[in-house]
């Protein structure tokens, strides 16, 4: 069982990448990011730490936000990891621009002071 550090530290690194990966997408359409190998590797990397680390919450935490698909954001790692020759660009833009708001407001505010965070 997570414990809270361990769970808010968690929620700091999703937190952290979420909104590196809005910072690589940032000013970008889907086929510009395309064109943008670094960006996508980079932008990849980031949605592979937000599962791995939603898998460090605790139930508690999952509860309080059920509009998150839990289960899909710990699940969307392993095709990152294991399926990496199937990952499109476009879907990894599509995921940080359309799925990752939810996300990090739900962080946000399970953080409570999360709001100041800078990427480190």
């Amino acid at each position: 069982m997570p414990s809270k550090s361990r769970s808010r530290a968690a929620l700091g690194h999703i937190l952290d990448n979420i909104r590196l990966a809005r910072e690589l997408v940032a000013g970008t359409d889907a086929r510009s990011f395309v064109k943008d190998w670094r960006s996508f590797y980079a932008a990849t990397r980031c949605l592979e730490i937000i599962s791995e680390a939603s898998r460090r919450l605790d139930a508690q935490i999952k509860g309080r936000h059920a509009q998150v698909n839990w289960r899909d954001v710990a699940a969307s790692g392993n095709v990152y990891r294991h399926g990496y020759e199937v990952v499109e660009p476009e879907q990894v833009w599509k995921t940080i621009v359309m799925s990752l708001p939810a996300l990090e407001a739900a962080v946000v505010t399970e953080l409570g002071d999360g709001t100041d965070r800078q990427c480190s």
